[in-house]
């Protein structure tokens, strides 16, 4: 066998990985506890094996159990924490709900939570009790819950089909995929009426309608067979993930991938949650898509509110859902699954008449027709059923009186102007002008009253220009040929001009989301901070969808109001769903499920690391809270406003990494100077005074001098090292003040060679210095100090045998000081980097420094506001050249 047989695929190896980090995520576990129907002991299970983790020293909570009076359910509560419920106030009633508040700042190992699929009272956090157990698992929760089959969202039909009842609490199938553990809870349907019969489900009046209701033998059985299949289902899906993880061999069929379409139409959801079945059968993963027609845009929007229920039923039920533009559903269809690597694809059976395929070939035939080696699945559709369901509302179009009296008025006009030409033209041309009128109100009046308009064309075409005139009689039967073209023509042109113009609506829509997201992302890319992102993502909001916005971003440990439209307020409330938004990671507010009363829509600044902050918005209409398009076009624009914000994010985290990384790098270079430049001397002092104190060796006078010296000159090496460090800190502290007074340029010469005299003595000097220099008004101090690190620089390049060289002169209206060795010289590309601060470059063995001289030297030399510049010299060595402005300054003190 070969090893790429056993060896586990890329997406096993992906699947294990993901189950370990989200194991390792702090996440807390689910565990559901999975009954047929009521009665038959799930809350007494959950609670027995609460017990048991008990037990085993696991901090065990009962969020919330109903015991429905059950005298062996309350003796299990016995011994039990209880989070004390919640009572909120309905319509002068009050109900008790789970704290969810109060669970989570208890923060137990495992809460217990009965009946998942519980609707919570209005004024809740969350409309449904699922929402609460994510919420805990999110927190790190480990949640013991119970639930009936019936309740899940995909079997939501079935169930009604079996039973004859609508289960309206539902669930998502997603929380069975999230459940690490389900524990079937059963009982045989004899033990369960039974104990139907002794009120130990519900009380004896109860009782007895749910006998005659539900809990007939045969609704029973199926459900049971139901929940023992989804059970079933959930441990084969473990062992084939135990069986993939470890390499075992077996017959793994290709994977597939199902599609279903919706169009607005009441057979919709069936097909949805029928998908949904297959795809839980056939362990795939499915998509519902909406393909936007010419010919079907007209009914999705009078249907707008059924499509999006459709769409998001779907997303619920956990397919991938898209919208597609297309001239053909079928063709759309087929390309859709040809591009995503669909197997299936899902389709409902006709119900139209069988005469009306005559007219239009079934979507059902075209499909077969294209699919290819891609597998239709027929679905039959209750059409009974469905129809006793009640209908959507459908809000009716106004009637457009206008468009049929301006038709009306146009046959008029014509028939009065072919009046006038009949003289002149054939009945056959007379007709031409009647076409033409068709045509006109296609354009201009709408579809409807172009209709109309060919109607009454071709009676008002028949009664005055047809023989016998007057009448509708034709004599001549070839004309009924022409009455027929006529309003056919009309029909036709109206139809193609009605759909140009929905498709020219459509693609118009989707170009101005387009352009929308266009503008933003044009302004973001230019934004370099937060204001500027803030600015720019409200402006376009604003401008795209006309609501009011409101950015929310975290400071400290609370959420701030960063920046809101003119007029928008936010409550207390508002904050506090905002608030939830952000540390949930998910939307709340209107149009959600999640604090459905709040009066905006907060979205998530989300990236892949974290959440920034949270996006508010208060649409215009209701229904764009619920449409799919805008729904999506929001959620670009905070997505793109999260990476813009996260650029900004890291533009700074990279510019305080320099920062940190330049400052590093001058504390190693301060460090190494003060081990070298610091140390050395004191070495030198340190051995020089120990010698001297040495009262066991004799020194003559001559070797006492030399020690004596050799310690001077160390201390005043020291005490330049020391100054120059002063220096720096008060120039980089902009602290550094200068006492300009008129000098003379011998002097600052003489000044500084007097303070290098004992340096100089076995060294060539050339000073060369111009006459009558003007005087310079400077800091002789200062400019003392910048002449003796150029001249102490010198001698640690120039070779003891060589001539250091002085020079001042004066060059366009600036004196110029010039300091010159006969040294290795700089290479070429650090000339510009000697100025730097701590900067080296090679030096002889011997020479040493701490990289500050000449930067210093730099800083006071342009505080003088002159200008100092390095270059190699022809023959080699450096010339250092100091320029500064020949001006008269009254003598004072002058900021650097």
């Amino acid at each position: 066998m070969r090893d790429d047989e056993t060896r586990p695929s890329p997406e096993t190896l992906l699947k294990v990985a993901q189950a370990e980090e989200e194991a390792q995520s702090g996440r807390g576990k689910l565990k559901i506890f999975l009954g047929y129907a009521p009665g038959v002991g799930k809350t007494y299970a959950m609670l027995e094996a609460a017990h048991v983790r008990k037990r085993e020293g696991r901090d065990v909570v009962a969020a919330y159990v109903e015991s429905h009076g059950r005298s062996e359910t309350d003796l299990l509560l016995e011994g039990l924490e209880i989070v004390a419920k919640q009572q909120i106030e309905y319509q002068g009633v009050q109900l008790p709900e789970m704290d969810i508040d109060a669970v989570l700042a208890r923060k137990p190992q495992i809460a217990l939570v009965d009946e998942l699929a519980h609707t919570n009272a209005p004024g809740s956090r969350h409309e449904k009790r699922w929402q609460d157990v994510e919420e805990l698992i999110c927190a790190g929760i480990d949640v013991y819950s119970t639930v009936n089959i019936q309740h899940f969202e995909s079997l939501n039909d079935v169930v009604a089909q079996i039973t004859g009842v609508i289960v309206r609490e539902t669930v998502p199938d997603k929380l069975l995929d999230l459940a690490v553990e389900i524990r079937l809870v059963d009982i045989p349907p004899e033990d369960l009426l039974e104990r139907l019969r002794e009120g130990k489900v519900y009380i004896p009046e109860k009782a007895i309608l749910a006998t005659e209701k539900f809990f007939k033998p045969g609704n029973l059985m199926a459900l049971r067979e139901l929940s023992l299949r989804r059970a079933a289902s959930r441990v084969d899906d473990q062992m084939r993930a135990y069986m993939e993880a470890r390499s075992i061999t077996g017959p793994w069929p290709a994977a597939e991938k199902l599609l279903v379409c919706v169009s607005g139409s009441p057979y919709s959801e069936k097909l949805i949650r029928t998908t949904r079945r297959l795809a839980d059968e056939m362990k795939a993963r499915w998509h519902t898509v909406y393909i936007e027609t010419p010919g079907l845009s007209r009914h999705a929007r009078e249907n707008r509110e059924r499509v999006w229920r459709d769409l998001r039923l779907a997303e619920s039920l956990g397919a991938d859902v898209a919208t597609l533009t297309s001239t053909s559903v079928a063709q759309a269809l087929i390309q859709f699954a040809l591009q995503n690597n669909v197997t299936k694809v899902v389709v409902g059976k006709p119900t139209k008449p069988r005469w009306r395929e005559f007219l239009r070939q079934p979507l059902v035939d075209e499909l077969i027709r294209l699919s290819g080696p891609i597998d239709i699945y027929v679905v039959s559709i209750d059409v009974a059923a469905e129809k006793a369901k009640p209908a959507a509302v459908t809000p009716k179009k106004p009637v457009p009186w206008g468009g049929y009296l301006k038709g009306m008025v146009l046959v008029t006009a014509i028939t009065l102007l072919c009046q006038v030409l009949r003289a002149l033209l054939a009945p056959t041309n007379l007709m031409m002008i009647y076409l033409l009128g068709l045509v006109l109100a296609a354009t201009k009046l709408g579809r409807r009253p172009a209709v109309l308009t060919a109607f009454f064309s071709v009676l008002a075409f028949d009664f005055f220009f047809v023989p016998p005139y007057l009448t509708f009689a034709v004599a001549d039967t070839e004309y009924v040929i022409t009455f027929i073209a006529l309003f056919t023509v009309g029909v036709v042109i109206s139809t193609l001009v009605s759909q140009a113009r929905e498709r020219a609506e459509s693609i118009r829509e989707r170009e101005e989301q387009t352009a929308s997201l266009y503008y933003l992302s044009r302004d973001l890319a230019v934004a370099s901070d937060l204001s500027g992102i803030v600015a720019a993502t409200m402006k376009n909001i604003e401008h795209s969808i006309g609501g009011e916005v409101a950015v929310l971003m975290p400071e400290g440990e609370r959420l701030a109001l960063r920046a809101a439209s003119t007029g928008l307020v936010l409550e207390t409330k508002e904050h506090a769903v905002a608030d939830w938004s952000f540390r949930n990671s998910s939307p709340a507010g209107r149009g959600t499920d999640t604090l459905v009363s709040s009066k905006l829509l907060y979205l998530p600044l989300q990236t892949s690391g974290d959440v920034l902050g949270v996006l508010g918005l208060r649409l215009k209409a209701e229904s764009d809270y619920a449409s799919p398009l805008t729904r999506r076009l929001l959620h670009a624009f905070a997505t793109q406003m999260s990476f813009a914000i996260e650029r900004v994010l890291l533009v700074k985290q990279a510019e305080q990494a320099q920062v940190l990384q330049a400052r590093e790098s001058l504390e190693r270079a301060l460090l190494n100077s003060i081990s070298h430049d610091l140390r050395t001397p004191l070495v030198t002092i340190t051995g020089a005074l120990g010698a001297l104190r040495d009262r066991t060796t004799v020194l003559d006078e001559p070797a006492r001098q030399d020690l004596l010296d050799a310690a001077w000159e160390e201390a005043a090496r020291l005490n330049r090292f020391v100054a120059n460090l002063l220096d720096m800190t008060r120039l980089e502290a902009g602290a550094l003040k200068l006492k300009r007074i008129p000098s003379d340029l011998q002097d600052l010469l003489g000044c500084a060679l007097a303070a290098m005299e004992p340096q100089l003595a076995k060294t060539r000097l050339e000073i060369r210095v111009q006459p009558d220099l003007p005087l310079v008004s400077i800091d002789m101090v200062l400019m003392t100090q910048v002449l003796v690190n150029l001249i102490d620089n010198a001698l640690k390049y120039a070779p003891r045998d060589r001539t250091i060289e002085l020079t001042a002169s004066t060059t366009d209206g600036r004196v110029a000081l010039e300091v010159a060795d006969r040294g290795p010289g700089v290479p070429q590309e650090d000339l510009a980097r000697i100025f730097d601060k701590f900067y080296r470059v090679p030096v002889p063995e011997g020479a040493g420094g701490t990289g500050l001289g000449l930067s210093i030297c730099k800083g006071i030399v342009e505080a003088h506001g002159g200008e100092i510049r390095a270059e190699n010299r022809n023959g080699g060595g450096l010339k250092v050249t100091i320029e500064l402005p020949v001006e008269t300054t009254s003598e004072g003190e002058q900021g650097a």
